[in-house]
């Protein structure tokens, strides 16, 4: 089995619902997020998945939130847009574009700063 793990980032702004503190109010974030994909075997070139194509399908679901107000994403009408139920609608979301039989994405960590991770997986 391989495993692949590739890092990014956007900032964006969210507040969370149902809580009671300061992170209720308007905030931002400049979020990390890692996702790590696993893979049985490897294509002619040695390879699981290119790099740049997990790059370039992370970064497009990236797009939908970087620079926005989170809260307004149709995932987050109804739901808060915690680091938690980030990582999982970045999850969700890569699994559809990434999952091919060979390569399965494995996590997602979202690091809302340098010493707080959430992360999600299909246990």
């Amino acid at each position: 089995m391989y495993r692949l793990t590739i890092k990014t980032g956007f900032a964006a702004a969210h507040n969370l619902i149902n809580y009671q503190g300061d992170c209720e109010n308007l905030h931002g974030h400049n979020w990390k997020v890692e996702v790590t994909v696993t893979a049985r075997e490897l294509d002619l070139a040695g390879l699981a998945i290119d790099f740049k194509v997990l790059k370039k399908q992370t970064n497009k679901v990236l797009d939908e939130l970087d620079h926005k107000y989170v809260n307004q994403h149709h995932f987050f009408l109804d739901l808060s847009p915690s680091s938690e139920n980030i990582a999982r609608y970045l999850y969700l979301e890569l699994s559809k574009l990434l999952n091919d039989g060979n390569v399965k994405v494995e996590r997602v960590g979202v690091w809302e700063s340098d010493n707080a991770c959430a992360e999600y997986f299909d246990a």
